[in-house]
């Protein structure tokens, strides 16, 4: 394929101007401690990487976010010429980086080649995790050339109510970006209107309400008649805490033949009649975090904090289902007593939504054919990659949930 290209030039005088004034201060901005030791004193390299990175950036295709400059680095190889190392988890991981830096009295000049495909990640292996930066049970689902949508499953997703429309947008979107061939969402009757606007690629369906947006037991046939067919389900983001909702999601769930995903105010709901969680299909995950967990084992959530990785295996063992304790950290255990604990933690993911994002991935990956520790421990790492590119290309405050739906398409294909 054809490389992208990029040039740029620098004006050496007004590099040195800055860092008189601003001192290191400025060169942290754009370059990284060791540019720094290498570049000493000097006016002509510190412009030389400004322009070199600026460059990288106009090479770069069109829509996909820039890495922070101090994310790039330029140091001499052993040959003298310049040699490109890119921060892990940024939009040019994976692709090799040329770089050209020239000096033209008060000007530095930097030309850019990128290649337009990604190397292939040494960490993938035939859709598997086979290094040591992915977690054992990660496997990307297959996606043949000839797949059309239903070759990529459905999954039906029942989440929202009045106050709590994003939620379902966030799950049904999230299943959508991670793969799914078609998602359809349920929701009561008088959000309808606003999520069938919002929810452009999903199709959503309504189904009768006992009170202004919310969901109850007399919903029970239509819900059920819209999870047929389904080949995994998404239930609880934004649903609320009616009494009559929860008696329906305790008649629903056993009768949904798909995996299904139980997250936020479905695990609330059930947290109420802890006793039934055993008797449940283990085809189902349970995605808490700490607070909820606390509630559905009857815990403080101080004890569950304490020893994350313990308790989320124990209860995993009783409770006869996958159990994504959600966190810095994110443990997820089978009840056969596999574990395992996500290295990623970003605080760009602390922010309202991207919960109910990582559930409709899970189920979209379900949805695909992946057995749910797998699809669980995939969808997990998948969202935390896509938070550590957004804190690397945004920041670490202000990224939004709707921000990780467009990047974990492109984290899962940097991994295959």
């Amino acid at each position: 394929m054809t490389p992208r290209v990029g040039v740029d030039v620098a004006a050496i005088p007004r590099i040195a101007e800055a860092q008189r004034r601003f001192g290191d201060r400025f060169l942290r901005k754009f370059l990284s401690d060791r540019e720094i030791a290498y570049c000493g004193n000097s006016p002509e390299r510190w412009a030389g990487r400004w322009a070199a990175k600026e460059a990288i950036g106009k090479a770069m295709p069109s829509g996909i976010p820039r890495p922070r400059m101090r994310d790039v680095e330029i140091l001499p190889s052993d040959d003298g010429r310049p040699q490109v190392q890119v921060a892990p988890a940024t939009t040019l991981t994976g692709r090799e980086i040329d770089v050209s830096i020239a000096h033209d009295g008060h000007f530095a000049v930097a030309v850019a080649v990128i290649p337009d495909a990604p190397t292939p990640s040494p960490l993938v292996e035939e859709g598997r995790g086979g290094g040591a930066e992915l977690p054992d049970g990660f496997r990307l689902p297959a996606r043949p050339r000839d797949g059309h949508k239903g070759t990529f499953g459905t999954v039906v997703v029942l989440a929202g109510s009045q106050g709590f429309t994003g939620a379902a947008y966030l799950a049904s979107m999230g299943s959508a970006r991670s793969g799914a061939g078609i998602v359809r969402l349920l929701v009561a009757q008088s959000i309808y209107p606003i999520l069938a606007e919002k929810c452009t690629e999903v199709i959503v369906g309504p189904v009768p309400e006992i009170a202004p947006g919310v969901v109850g037991h007399a919903s029970l046939s239509g819900v059920l008649r819209g999870f047929a067919g389904a080949d995994a389900g998404v239930i609880g983001p934004g649903i609320g805490r009616d009494m009559s909702t929860r008696r329906l999601i305790e008649d629903l769930v056993p009768r949904v033949a798909a995996p299904v995903v139980l997250d936020a105010d479905a695990l609330n709901l059930l947290s109420e009649h802890r006793s039934i969680l055993p008797r449940l299909s283990p085809q189902i995950v349970l995605t808490p975090h700490p607070a909820e967990f606390g509630r559905l084992a009857g815990l403080e959530t101080s004890v569950v904090q304490q020893d994350r990785r313990g308790i989320a295996s124990r209860f995993a063992k009783q409770w006869n289902k996958v159990v994504v304790l959600k966190g810095a950290g994110t443990v997820i255990a089978a009840p056969d007593g596999r574990v395992t604990q996500n290295p990623i933690a970003t605080p760009a993911l602390a922010s309202g939504g991207t919960g109910d994002v990582l559930a409709g991935v899970i189920g979209g990956l379900m949805a695909q054919k992946l057995p749910p520790f797998e699809a669980a421990v995939t969808g997990v790492h998948l969202h935390g990659r896509a938070g550590m590119a957004l804190e690397h290309s945004l920041g670490l405050a202000g990224v939004l949930a709707s921000d990780l739906l467009l990047e974990i398409p492109r984290v899962m294909e940097r991994l295959r």
